[in-house]
C-alpha cells in the first residue's frame, strides 16, 4: 500500500471512529466530485463560476441570474410551481435543485443533455427564462475586466461560451450535500437518526421498495420515468421527454429528481402540481393517475396513519443545510 493511500485509509478509519462515538463531522469534506475530463475542477474557476451564477446581466433585461431560480436559501430551487423570468414570463416547469449536480448522468427534466456545461446554454437562451443570445450575451461579458482578466488567467483565452460554461458546471459541481442525518447514520453515528426515522427508512426501502426508483445515496436513478401523474397529457402543454425525439413512448416521461433535501424544495412534481409531501404520498398510495406509459412500479399500497408519519419524518433525515455555512451563503 503507497504512502497516499494508506494516509486516506487511516482518515476514512479516524473518521468512521468518530461516528461511532456519536459524533459527527462534515462528510462532504471527503465526497470525490467526479469532473469531466475537459473541465477538471480548480478553486478559481469555481470562484468565477459563482459570480457568474449571480450576475443578473446574463439575463437579456438584466433583471434575472440563474440564482433567481436555484436560491441557495431554498434548497436551489425557488419554491415556486413555476420559475420566473424576464419580464415576469412564467417557465414551462418547476425550478429542481442544483445541489449534488456533480453526480447527474444527464440533465434536464427530458433527461437529454449529456453535461452540465450543455445545460448552461438552454436557460441563458430560453425566451421566458433568461432570454438572451449567447453571441450577443459573450461580447458584453468580455467588456468586463474582471471577466476577461479571469478568462484569461484561468483558462488562457478570452471570455467566451467555453469559459461561461465551463467555469459554471465547475461551481455546480461543488454544490454538495451529502451530509445529511441518514449520512452520518450510514457511516456509523447510530445516533443521527430517530426510531421513527428508521422506521421511516425500512418503510421506504422495505415495505414499498421506494429504493427502485429512488436508492441511496442520491436517492434517485437519474432515468426518465411516467410516473402516472395524469391519465391523459392530450391536454396538457408539457407531454415530457416525448417534445425531444417524438416518440410517442415518451409520453410523461420526466426525469426521476432526487429525494435529497426534499422537505426544502417544494411544490412537487415537473409541474409543481403537487403543494405538499401528503399530497404526493397521495398520488402515489393510490397507485398513480393510471395512465396507459404508467411505471410499473407504482402500484397500490397501504399506511396506517403512523407509516405515513414515520415515512415523512424520514424525508427530514435527507436534509442537509451545510452547504450554506461551507460557501459562505
Amino acid at each position: 500500500m503507497t504512502l497516499r493511500f494508506l494516509s486516506i485509509a487511516l482518515l476514512l478509519l479516524g473518521g468512521f471512529l468518530t461516528l461511532r462515538c456519536g459524533q459527527t463531522q462534515d462528510l462532504n469534506a471527503s465526497v470525490l466530485v467526479p469532473a469531466p475530463s475537459d473541465n477538471p475542477q480548480n478553486t478559481e474557476k469555481i470562484a468565477l463560476g459563482r459570480k457568474l451564477f449571480f450576475d443578473t446581466r446574463l439575463s437579456l433585461d438584466g433583471t434575472v441570474s440563474c440564482a433567481t431560480c436555484h436560491d441557495p436559501k431554498k434548497a436551489f430551487c425557488d419554491q415556486r410551481s413555476k420559475s420566473v423570468g424576464i419580464k415576469g414570463q412564467l417557465s414551462e416547469r418547476n425550478a429542481p435543485s442544483i445541489l449534488n449536480a456533480a453526480f447527474l448522468k444527464t440533465a434536464m427534466f427530458d433527461a437529454h443533455l449529456a453535461t452540465l456545461e450543455l445545460q448552461a446554454i438552454v436557460p441563458i437562451q430560453e425566451p421566458v427564462e433568461m432570454g438572451h443570445n449567447m453571441k450577443n450575451l459573450i461580447k458584453q461579458l468580455r467588456q468586463i475586466p474582471e471577466y476577461q482578466a479571469a478568462a484569461q488567467a484561468i483558462f488562457g483565452r478570452d471570455f467566451d461560451a467555453w469559459v461561461l460554461t465551463r467555469s459554471l458546471g465547475a461551481f455546480e459541481r461543488s454544490l454538495l450535500s451529502l451530509n445529511a442525518p441518514f449520512d452520518q447514520y450510514m457511516a456509523g453515528n447510530k445516533k443521527a437518526m430517530s426510531k421513527d426515522q428508521l422506521a421511516g427508512w425500512r418503510i421506504f426501502s422495505d415495505k414499498l421498495y421506494c429504493t427502485q426508483c429512488h436508492p441511496a445515496p442520491y436517492f434517485t436513478t437519474y432515468e426518465a420515468a411516467n410516473n402516472g401523474l395524469y391519465a391523459s397529457y392530450e391536454g396538457q402543454t408539457d407531454q415530457g421527454r416525448f417534445r425531444i425525439h417524438h416518440d410517442s413512448s415518451d409520453i410523461g416521461k420526466f426525469k426521476i429528481p432526487s429525494l435529497r433535501n426534499l422537505p426544502l424544495t417544494y411544490p412537487y412534481m415537473h409541474d409543481g402540481s403537487k403543494k405538499s409531501l401528503a399530497e404526493v404520498l397521495a398520488h402515489y398510495q393510490q397507485g398513480g393517475a393510471k395512465h396507459p406509459l404508467q411505471d410499473p412500479r407504482i402500484v397500490e399500497f397501504e399506511l396506517s396513519e403512523k407509516e405515513k408519519a414515520q415515512l415523512l419524518d424520514f424525508f427530514s433525515a435527507l436534509v442537509d443545510t451545510s452547504y450554506l455555512r461551507r460557501n459562505g451563503f
